[in-house]
């Protein structure tokens, strides 16, 4: 199976697919639904109040109780 991207310019072109989906010739998947794409969304539209100290504090700690073993 292959798989592609493909953009739309004509409505008529959305019809055909459809009609093709229809017939079991093939699937269309919608892109909006796909969640690791909303979730990259939301993750780079949040805004971190973290100074680089605080950044590097943190790393610090993780970097101590993972060596401590």
């Amino acid at each position: 199976m292959d798989t592609l991207k493909i953009n739309i310019l004509n409505p008529k072109a959305l019809k055909l697919l459809q009609d093709l989906a229809a017939l079991d010739l093939i699937a269309i998947q919608d892109q909006s639904k796909t969640g690791f794409q909303d979730m990259l969304k939301r993750l780079r539209d949040k805004k971190s109040d973290l100074t680089l100290e605080e950044i590097t504090k943190e790393v610090e700690t993780v970097r101590s109780k993972r060596y401590a073993k």
